[in-house]
């Protein structure tokens, strides 16, 4: 790669979720640690999985990956800097003010704001302060999937606006003094992305047109930003061996179609192409074959596989779900497992069977819309925007307070409400609203990936605190959201996974999450399976053997409920296309162009 060529002292992987980000920076890590290089690599991902990647228990601080002299890795830990962060805003007040006064801050740094600005506070100090890794010669940041990765490459310049135009000394963050003492850090930090000699952001992209017009995207956002220096890598790209394997031929014409029609705003970029792997990138041998820096593995030896019959289709969870006639439907899961076009299938079966539908998203970057394509009798489909939301509860909580507060009081809530942490108040209220609506129907949302799921569902009750701290009434949505996605008879979990190794590792670590917040699965969804399909591509039968293996994994250990979705020959979008998806007959016409025996014989696994 002539990344590792040349590579500047900051490299940051993104791009939209599932395509491969995590491997190849490990890989890249990797790589350089080997060539005699001192690196340091950063999981800022609420759901980071680099433990699972290395096979070694990472903390807060760098911890030296095992095999590998010269590398280290960490994952930000965003709740133990939000501990942190309190402690320095209030600490100095403690013996100052009244207790009353001292407990009133500490009320106002208990939401999720708090937590956002501390965990940038940890991602500024690597990126910004030089002192703090003079010991390495490269940064590699593994980040969240895109909007999160956008959002907080924006806060040096939003918050260091939001602390230029604010005058009264207080912010949704308690004292000023807080942030204040972080602008010089912050602005080194927004320096630091725009140097194209120090910065380099990776743009990685599938050969699929969602993920690549995703990535095209994040680059022009992030070229407003003033971070112009990107390269694309295009992770596993297919070429079939097996000429007579219908299969393989149709998915490397897929992706050759996609990269025909490669969008113009990645068209200029330097580019790196990887192949697709039988193996899942999981452990240091395995990084180092996937750039070529050692001999091709095979597959896993998965010669005791789950014996037919295979889980049942999706279908058989929709007659479940059905069996109510209202209730919410969350799909779960990390990024580009295909949550949205789970979410669009079932939402479209239900309306097809006369029951009334809303199909919402909280992803920014899913498009639940294009995955239903032409308009569904009884069904609608609409997003949560940040933006329309966030100037909703703006304007609604400033109307709330006008007649309670004087001049400097609203001027004071003004300043407060231009915090970028607004914004995730107001999603959170839009999302308790469209939980609500499931007591008079189905409401079925297709959720941002895995962490930040698990933020916005175990957090309920923090920002629950932050809007009743900022609007004089709550909403009633607001109010039973904690209890009602925590009732088994109103709200369902469908886990959507791949059956690959991290897929179902970080599946399993989601489920455990939900235990703890009081929220059970109601079933997994095994996506884009080979193993149901006759395909004799070596590539391809390697990781139909593979797959086997976890599905046993997830229907003997995991779930006592679990579908199965087999690899389309078509993509899976409209009515005809999603009814594939489901496994129904009428669109069993679109199953991939070739399948096993067992695929037509598919029945409950108990």
């Amino acid at each position: 790669m002539e990344l590792l060529e040349r590579p500047t002292r900051h490299l940051f992987f993104t791009g939209k979720g599932g395509v491969g980000k995590t491997s190849l920076a490990c890989a890249v890590a990797v790589a350089l640690a080997d060539r005699g290089r001192r690196v340091l690599l950063v999981s800022t991902d609420p759901a980071s999985n680099l433990d699972d990647v290395f096979g070694c228990t990472l903390g807060d601080r760098p911890t030296p990956v095992p095999s590998v002299p010269g590398l280290f890795a960490i994952n930000l830990d965003s709740e133990r800097a939000a501990r942190e962060y309190r402690e320095r805003v209030v600490g100095p007040y403690r013996n100052v003010l009244p207790p009353a006064a001292v407990d009133a801050i500490e009320e106002q740094l208990s939401g999720a704001c708090t937590v956002e600005i501390a965990a940038f506070d940890e991602f500024s100090r690597l990126l910004g302060d030089s002192r703090t890794t003079a010991g390495y010669d490269h940064v590699l940041f593994d980040t969240a999937p895109t909007g999160h990765t956008l959002r907080l490459l924006s806060l040096p310049s939003a918050w260091g606006g939001f602390l230029n135009a604010n005058t009264t000394g207080a912010s949704c963050l308690g004292p000023l003094a807080g942030l204040e003492s972080r602008r010089e850090l912050y602005q080194l930090t927004a320096s630091a992305l725009a140097n194209p000699a120090m910065t380099t952001v990776i743009l990685v992209s599938r050969p699929d047109l969602a993920a690549l017009r995703e990535a095209e995207r994040s680059g022009e956002e992030l070229a407003a930003l003033g971070i112009t220096n990107q390269r694309l890598v295009l992770n596993g790209v297919f070429t079939a061996t097996a000429r007579d394997d219908a299969v393989a031929i149709v998915l490397e014409r897929q992706g050759r179609e996609a990269l025909d029609a490669l969008p113009p705003g990645l068209a200029q970029l330097p580019t790196t192409t990887v192949p697709l792997v039988a193996y899942g990138p999981v452990g240091v041998d395995r990084l180092r074959a996937l750039l070529g820096g050692g001999p091709r593995l095979p597959a896993d030896d998965a010669a005791d596989s789950l014996p037919a019959p295979l889980p049942p289709p999706l279908l058989s969870i929709v007659d479940e779900l059905a069996r109510d006639g209202h209730g919410v439907v969350l799909t779960v899961g990390k990024g580009g497992v295909g949550k949205t076009t789970v979410a669009a299938a079932v939402a479209i079966e239900l309306a097809r069977r006369g029951h009334r539908v809303h199909l919402t998203t909280t992803d920014p970057a899913a498009h639940v819309a294009s995955a239903v394509g032409e308009a569904v009798p009884g069904l609608r489909v609409s997003r949560i925007d940040p933006r329309a939301e966030t100037a909703r509860y703006v304007e609604q909580v400033l109307a709330e307070a006008r007649d309670d507060l004087d001049a400097r009081g609203l001027a004071l809530l003004e300043e407060d409400l231009r915090s970028p942490c607004t914004e995730e108040v107001a999603v959170f209220r839009a999302f308790a609203e469209a939980v609500d609506g499931g007591a008079e129907g189905y409401v079925v949302l297709d959720t941002a990936p895995t962490g930040h799921t698990v933020l916005l569902l175990d957090a309920a009750q923090a920002y629950r605190r932050e809007v009743s701290r900022r609007a004089t009434r709550p909403p009633n949505a607001v109010l039973r959201l904690l209890p009602r996605l925590c009732d088994p008879d109103y709200t369902r979990v469908l886990i959507v996974t791949l059956a690959e190794a991290t897929p179902v590792l970080e599946a399993a670590r989601l489920q455990d999450d939900l235990a703890r917040a009081g929220i059970r699965p109601f079933a997994w969804i095994l996506n884009l399976c080979f193993a149901p399909l006759a395909v004799h591509d070596p590539v391809l039968s390697a990781r139909r053997r593979c797959e086997r293996a976890y599905i046993r994994q997830v229907v003997r250990d995991l779930s006592a409920s679990v579908a199965l979705v087999p690899w389309l020959s078509r993509p899976p979008v409209g009515a005809e296309g999603l009814q594939a998806v489901l496994g129904s007959a009428r669109g069993r016409s679109i199953w991939a162009v070739s399948q096993g025996s067992d695929a037509a014989e598919a029945v409950p696994t108990s």
